[in-house]
């Protein structure tokens, strides 16, 4: 039996503790499910009330799972509209991946759904596949712990962003799709907006679109001379919307969550980025730290105090505090721009000083040349073995109109892109728009193994940031033969067309 030392034990303490937004480890007596549920609940963001949705496990907000233990969930929907749930990382069978019609329906209000499967370890997430409720923040880290985790000597601290709008979802898409969302470098146009309130994988998320506008998507407002390796970027567009608020762990930086931690104490910080459409820098200040995982997976382990992921990516960052006392402020800053948020790692005692929300500088774009992408080296890459299917996806879109496409077709007029079953298939993502994309794969993990024309063996991965006029490869073998979605994860581009599917068929 391993013996806990004092660190460790106070490391647990403080897990066992937590605060709202990290849940205590949930156990499944005898087996049973843990229950889930989809629920309103209100913050308190600067002083003012706000009614959003959230997964309630049995300790708060998220699920925390063990080593080896399943799956095992029974989610009840307590909303008053249908929904229904993603888990982000996870590969469960297709009939549980939660995404609208495909093939289950979404959950009627007061209903109940079963889930079992086995669980991957890492830092995941579990989301609402509504566009909209993605919006109004149902969403919730889903972590499952490693054997490792268990016995090594630190503290867990998760940190899970969001952006935020006092305005409703639909307000918000019609702002940005008419053009006037405020966001840094963001175009001017009047680009026709569907019908918000349809779930992602529904057709009926595209109807009232102006689909003769398609014509104008692939190339629309990109300037000349802003191909790969000429430099500049001058036309980029790097937040289309200027949110009421950014949350760490549902909270602002006028009030941030603070975590005790001891002097000497080794963290593992798990960041997940939920935001709807805000790529983040981690900025962990006076204490270094080194980059260990991305989307669930090891690394090899990258030292510094900077590090950036975009909508649907995860960063684990181990630091080593130390041997004093003092406060060490982690910041998630807003790309492009001077809003941050964040929380407070702080030893007993110490004195813990307000932090400006607005930094006195704007922060850079997030990897506009793939630098720190091309520096993740997975620590368990996927098999060489040789190529059976190649596809190119051609990522565009403008901010006037508002439309985004992958090869050059919203959801509902999209190309499915075929593999068979047990295939070892390359996609490579191009962008050839002016906004980055974070494209996000259902029910499989892939390996980036192409960045700008270069080969890499990097990081294993399920959601992957394209920059403007970048590409990135990523090799996969197939799995279960189904339609899986494939996406762009910044959810204006979603909510207007910016999906295809990823169809397995059955080896022969």
């Amino acid at each position: 039996m391993n013996t806990l030392s004092r660190r460790g034990f106070l490391a647990a303490s403080a897990a066992a503790i937590g605060m709202a937004q990290m849940p205590r480890i949930a156990f499944a007596q005898g087996g049973a499910p843990i229950s889930l549920a989809a629920a309103t609940r209100t913050l308190d963001i600067d002083g003012r009330a706000a009614t959003v949705f959230g997964l309630a496990g049995p300790g708060g907000q998220g699920l925390i799972l063990n080593p080896g233990q399943r799956f095992r969930i029974d989610l009840t929907n307590d909303l008053d509209v249908g929904t229904i749930i993603h888990w982000h990382g996870q590969i469960p069978p297709n009939a549980q991946d939660g995404v609208p019609d495909m093939p289950m329906p979404l959950l009627a209000p007061g209903e109940t759904r079963s889930y079992d499967f086995e669980a991957r370890p890492g830092t995941h997430w579990m989301h609402s596949h509504v566009p909209t409720q993605e919006m109004q923040l149902l969403a919730a880290p889903l972590i499952v712990r490693s054997q490792e985790d268990l016995t090594a000597d630190r503290q867990e601290v998760v940190m899970f962003l969001h952006d935020f709008s006092f305005k409703t979802p639909e307000e918000v898409l019609a702002e940005i799709g008419a053009g006037h969302g405020g966001g840094h470098g963001a175009g001017h146009g009047g680009g026709a907006v569907p019908d918000q309130g349809a779930p992602m994988g529904s057709i009926g998320a595209m109807q009232g679109m102006d689909h003769g506008a398609m014509g104008h998507g692939a190339m629309g407002g990109m300037p000349m001379g802003n191909m790969p390796g000429m430099g500049g970027m001058m036309g980029m567009d790097l937040n289309d919307y200027d949110w009421d608020a950014y949350l760490a762990n549902d909270r602002t930086l006028s009030d941030p969550e603070v975590v005790q931690v001891e002097r000497g104490g080794r963290i593992r910080l798990r960041v997940i980025n939920a935001a709807a459409a805000t790529v983040f820098w981690i900025d962990t200040g006076g204490a270094p730290g080194r980059l260990v995982a991305v989307d669930g997976h090891a690394v090899q382990p990258l030292p510094g105090n900077r590090f950036g992921l975009a909508m649907g990516q995860r960063l684990d960052i181990e630091i080593d505090l130390p041997n004093e006392g003092g406060v060490w402020p982690i910041l998630a800053l807003r790309e492009g721009a001077r809003e941050r948020t964040g929380l407070i790692l702080a030893t007993q005692g110490a004195e813990v000083r307000r932090l400006d929300p607005m930094a006195e500088t704007e922060a850079s774009a997030f990897d506009t040349d793939l630098a720190q992408e091309a520096r993740l080296i997975a620590l368990h890459a996927l098999p060489d073995r040789p190529v059976d299917r190649s596809h190119m996806l051609m990522l565009g879109g403008s901010m006037q109109p508002y439309v985004w496409t992958i090869n050059g077709a919203v959801w509902g007029q999209h190309q499915p892109v075929a593999a068979r079953s047990g295939e070892r298939v390359v996609l490579s993502f191009h962008n050839m728009s002016m906004m980055a994309h974070p494209m996000h794969l259902h029910g499989h993990v892939f390996q980036v193994v192409g960045l700008n024309g270069r080969r890499v063996v990097g990081a294993l991965r399920d959601t992957v940031h394209v920059p403007p006029m970048s590409m990135v490869d990523v090799a996969l073998d197939a799995g279960e033969a189904a339609s899986w979605m494939l996406h762009c994860h910044h959810m204006p581009h979603l909510a207007t067309g910016m999906m295809t599917e990823f169809a397995v068929t059955a080896s022969v």
